[in-house]
């Protein structure tokens, strides 16, 4: 991978935006302060000061996605022409030359011949080609970086239509014995088998033929940044709410009990008592959603929620007056909410009634996302003239891997 050059505008860019914001936290806490001590005063805030936080919200808000942005921009390689070098290994150069052949001109005999040598199944016009290894390696890289479930999630690569894994039910039956007391035969582990079959998603970017046709374009850049952000959007929001159905099995699908009577197959969740949080000691609930997750998984937890709900919970407090959530102490981390990473997934519900608007756990232990090994691109001048299509597809799934690892804050009495 091409190493990023960080430049000296780009430097100052992330110093100004890093400015940015810690002035607007530090102004959204003297605002809040201020509600707050309104509140203990007059037993309720003046109109004024809540229009005055709810604008330093909105700008603290602006000044994170101004962050996410230069994270994300940064973690890019710079355009230029080194990824069109030719790779070592013989047969990725001739893939990587019959692929750029296929994208500019249409030409696919080369592409045939490679795929009919390797005996793929499903290329050629009804399926499209290939794309090279390092286009797919790419393209995987820029959706660990923006889709927000995948980055903190187990993911896999798999060449078949699903992935199978045995899980244990119960396990065996142990006990202590003596040096020379008789050994009782124990039971065996009880399995069960969990299926995650792997769905297709797909983008459709255009081009014209002059941009085709221009030698200084880098093609496998090209396709990589046209697909990204319309794959992760469609794949945040399966992982979160898809319904298995065409689509991976989001962890928000689960079926949902009180933590108190959680049973695996089920996500425990952690009741607020009503459709908001509760108007004394609202922290409280999130205290108890740390601890509702096992010991074991806490270490390497993270909240998910979205943009609306960390709003909400940034103005809380602990017992000693300090905020609960902090910003990020430099470019491309997370904020934190009790010393945990906190995930913005826009396609968390909001706050409401019987929502379950806060997610907790460690997600690499409790959601699983699987990639079937190949990208594929189709060629298509004919459907919007003068534009060239191509149709670009990818297989994908997910699902929750253990559900005991996950644990949810449902506003709900």
């Amino acid at each position: 991978m091409i190493p990023v050059v960080e430049t000296k505008s780009m430097s100052d860019d992330v110093a100004s935006a890093f400015e940015d914001f810690a002035r607007a936290f530090e102004a959204f806490k003297d605002a809040n302060d201020t509600r707050l001590s309104e509140i203990e005063t007059r037993l309720s805030s003046d109109v004024v000061t809540e229009e005055k936080l709810t604008r330093i919200d909105a700008a603290l808000d602006d000044a994170k996605r101004r962050l996410d942005r230069l994270a994300h921009d940064r973690s890019r390689p710079p355009l230029s022409r080194g990824s069109d070098a030719a790779p070592r290994d013989p047969v990725q150069a001739e893939h990587k030359a019959a692929f750029h052949a296929y994208m500019r001109s249409g030409e696919a005999t080369g592409l045939k011949r490679l795929e009919e040598k390797a005996l793929s199944a499903g290329s050629g016009p009804d399926g499209g080609y290939l794309v090279p290894d390092t286009v797919e390696t790419e393209v995987l890289r820029r959706l660990s970086a923006i889709s927000p479930i995948r980055a903190i999630s187990s993911v896999r690569v798999i060449s078949g239509g699903q992935y199978k894994r045995a899980f244990s039910t119960s396990g065996p039956s142990t006990g202590w014995v003596g040096e020379t007391a008789a050994r009782p035969q124990t039971a065996g582990p009880a399995l069960s088998e969990m299926s995650f079959p792997a769905m297709e998603l797909y983008a459709m970017p255009a081009a014209t033929q002059t941009l085709l046709d221009d030698a200084v374009v880098d093609i496998d850049r090209w396709i990589a940044e046209e697909v990204e952000a319309a794959f992760a959007e469609q794949e945040g929001a399966a992982f979160v709410n898809g319904d298995g159905t065409a689509m991976p099995k989001g962890f928000l699908a689960s079926d949902v009990v009180e933590n108190d009577s959680w049973i695996w197959g089920r996500l425990g969740a952690v009741h607020t008592g009503g459709a908001g949080f509760p108007a004394s000691n609202p922290s409280d609930v999130l205290v108890e959603l740390v601890y509702a997750l096992k010991a074991g998984y806490r270490q390497n937890a993270s909240f998910v929620m979205n943009r609306k709900s960390q709003s909400a919970i940034r103005k809380f407090k602990d017992a000693n007056g300090q905020y609960l959530w902090a910003p990020p102490a430099s470019l491309g981390q997370s904020a934190t909410l009790m010393g945990f990473p906190v995930v913005e997934a826009e396609d968390m519900p909001d706050i409401a009634a019987d929502a379950c608007a806060v997610a907790f756990g460690d997600f690499k232990r409790g959601y699983l996302v699987v990639d079937r090994a190949g990208l594929r691109v189709l060629r298509d001048p004919y459907s919007a003239k003068p534009y060239v299509l191509f149709y670009t597809t990818k297989r994908v799934g997910g699902g929750v891997q253990d559900y005991a690892a996950i644990k949810l804050l449902k506003f709900a009495p």
